[in-house]
């Protein structure tokens, strides 16, 4: 079947003008200023730049340049021939293919025709534009080898510019770099690897016709509009009858169980992990699931055995009397992420719940992370050393191999992925193997319960091989290690939704819990293009149709995180969202909170299927770094099925408040009283 979002992978932009608005984002530097013109590229160019140039309130003109292509291959560019007769030549490919100076006069006469006539045609008896002392801002839809803006750029210095900027959507970054040594500033909105074509990063790449060319040149030339480019408030609040915008967390909640119906896998992320209302509205939405849909697990972001320490407790089963107790198998920082409040509430409440219900009818609390390793390991050796005494001695022997690192997985992955240390890869392997092969026997001891057992077991060895696995990779290059992570989080959801379903005689219902950055589709973000997967797309590829993918988002308030990892938890001011991001666009709603059910938003749906910048705070936030740290960009009607966005929100209460969480952050103007 044909998938909308894999067809447009890599693919950010919508079509060129969209790619413009997001570049003059990036170029606000230059709005309103006097001594700035944009000179865009004909033909691609023209629509991108008029995007620019209205966005930045700065006069728009064209600088013609024509490829030279290779003859009988005239998509390779041999050079590039710009208005003024300069010519820049690709000596690689020159000499690459031992092409003469005749050949390159030829094709350079024919270009120089053509570049003429695209000059009567889009100018007519207008002058060219005077550039002396000016910031001149040169523009394309993108560039493959720079062969073409290198000449412009030639061409532009001898006109003796202030300073030369190359603006452009999509470049790799190599020519992004080349370009760096010979202009003043170059701004590459993306620069996708591996790089294979500029059209490749547009929804719409269809040629721009001469038509398009003096029309748009036209409306910039008489008109000089300069506009806002975000969209008026008058038209969002035009557009709530379809977003149906809510205050009450009920009418926010019955709009995604509206769209839930009756698929088996819910997706509820958040935009931070120190958000009480993300962990309240989640919360509360799960309580709906399980008791009016018939959900029958919660599986979160956190490590097998420890969220499975409270599936015992919920489950009626194990040594801990109340949910506090049954929480402080979360040792490991970041503790807060469920050691709050919000958190041992929700576990209370699946406890009474649960209470008078058959063992098979009981929803339980699971893990799908993998960061949990040494207790893991002690997870089964102690569950061996019930069952089968010989095989818990053999496990000891191969988890021997783990004991020279003090507990610590990630200086085994440093020591094993440097030759410092011996690789425990094979032993990993050797132990689920074991485990695999004496699996009926030891299903066979005590029924539903020791199926249960075993299958923690089971869930515990794939987590120590698949831990073993990304701390041997996260000290390499690229997105590995973060695949890795995600597809185990897959992998282990579509494991326990089996067991489920086989343990309760129908498909299993379960609800994750997870940031956004994980539950969204990394198709419809600019991570995809450096391969990155994420659970929600994942989900989506193995479960089509039956699953939902839920965001969140808020504007400002204030956060539970550190500095650094590992560092103390503080409550933190969470800064109003930069001007162009989705949440500064949902703040001027005016609403505190409100979701927006794509499927029947559809104005919303096309309006957030251009990318914008979306905030994503983890466990640390840096908020003087905020831009370069916590945004990305992505189109979030594709990223997810549904948003709710609570415009206001503060940080979630951790179990144990430390001095630095109860001090919060100073004010602005410590330490002077104004």
């Amino acid at each position: 079947m044909h998938d909308p979002i894999e067809a447009t992978a890599k693919r950010l932009f919508r079509d060129r003008r969209d790619a413009g608005r997001v570049l003059a984002g990036l170029l606000n530097q230059y709005r309103d200023r006097a001594d700035v013109i944009v000179l865009a590229l004909p033909r691609g160019g023209v629509p991108v730049a008029y995007e620019v140039a209205a966005s930045l309130g700065v006069p728009l003109d064209i600088f013609l340049v024509r490829k030279l292509g290779v003859p009988g291959h005239e998509e390779l560019a041999m050079g590039a021939l710009a208005s003024g007769g300069v010519v820049v030549l690709n000596d690689d490919v020159v000499r690459g293919l031992d092409i003469g100076s005749g050949v390159i006069r030829r094709v350079a006469e024919r270009e120089a025709a053509e570049l003429r006539r695209r000059e009567r045609e889009y100018r007519g008896r207008r002058p060219p534009p005077e550039v002396a002392g000016k910031v001149v801002i040169l523009v394309d839809d993108g560039l493959a080898t720079g062969a073409s803006m290198l000449a412009a750029v030639d061409a532009i210095r001898q006109q003796e510019p202030g300073q030369i900027v190359v603006a452009v959507p999509a470049a790799p970054e190599s020519t992004c770099r080349e370009l760096r040594e010979v202009v003043d500033a170059v701004v590459c909105a993306t620069t996708p690897s591996p790089f294979f074509a500029v059209g490749q990063s547009y929804w719409d790449f269809s040629q721009t016709d001469d038509d398009e060319v003096r029309h748009l040149l036209r409306e910039a030339w008489t008109n000089r509009l300069k506009s806002d480019p975000r969209p008026p408030r008058l038209k969002i609040a035009e557009a709530r009858p379809n977003l149906d915008p809510v205050v009450a967390s009920r009418r926010r909640q019955d709009a995604l169980l509206d769209l839930v119906g009756d698929a088996h896998f819910v997706l509820l992320g958040e935009a931070s992990h120190g958000t009480h209302e993300f962990y309240a509205e989640r919360a509360a939405i799960t309580r709906r699931l399980i008791e009016e849909k018939g959900f029958c697990a919660v599986a979160a972001e956190a490590d097998w055995p420890d969220a499975y320490r409270v599936n015992r407790f919920v489950r009626g089963l194990g040594a801990d009397p109340t949910a506090e107790r049954a929480l402080l198998g979360f040792e490991r920082f970041p503790t807060w992420m469920w050691r709050n409040s919000v958190v041992l509430e929700f576990v209370g409440w699946l406890r009474d719940h649960n209470a008078d219900l058959a063992a098979e009818r009981k929803a339980g609390f699971y893990g799908l992370d993998l960061y949990g390793m040494y207790r893991a390991i002690d997870e089964i050796l102690a569950y061996l050393a019930r069952v089968d005494p010989a095989a818990a001695e053999r496990a000891r022997e191969r988890f021997a191999c783990f004991d020279h690192y003090d507990g610590d997985a990630q200086r085994y992955g440093y020591a094993a992925a440097f030759g410092a240390g011996e690789s425990c890869e094979t032993v990993a392997v050797e132990q689920l193997a074991d485990l695999h092969q004496h699996r009926l026997e030891y299903a066979r001891r005590d029924g539903l319960l020791a199926d249960d057992e075993l299958f923690h077991v089971e869930m515990s060895m794939n987590s120590v091989k698949a831990a073993e696995e990304y701390y041997r990779t996260m000290f390499g290059a690229g997105v590995s290690s973060w695949n890795l992570r995600d597809t185990h989080m897959s992998n282990t959801l579509d494991a326990l939704a089996e067991h489920l379903g086989r343990r309760r005689g129908e498909p299993a219902r379960v609800v994750v819990w997870a940031h956004n950055s994980h539950v969204g589709d990394s198709r419809a973000t600019e991570r995809d293009a450096i391969g990155e997967l994420t659970l929600g797309r994942l989900v989506r590829e193995r479960h089509p149709g039956d699953c939902l993918l839920g965001g969140f988002t808020t504007y400002s308030g204030t956060v539970t995180a550190a500095d650094d990892w590992g560092a103390p938890v503080r409550r933190k001011k969470v800064r109003p969202a930069t001007d162009g991001s989705v949440e500064e666009m949902f703040h001027r709603v005016g609403e505190e909170g409100f979701a927006i059910p794509f499927p029947s938003s559809p104005g919303w749906a096309e309006r957030l299927r251009t990318p914008h910048l979306e905030r994503a705070i983890g466990v640390i936030y840096r908020p003087g770094t905020e831009r370069q740290s916590h945004y990305f960009r992505a189109r979030m009607s594709d990223q997810f099925d549904i948003v709710i966005h609570i415009d206001e929100t503060r940080a979630v209460e951790p179990l144990e408040r430390s001095p630095h969480w109860d001090a919060g952050e100073p004010p602005e103007t410590f330490p002077y009283a104004v």
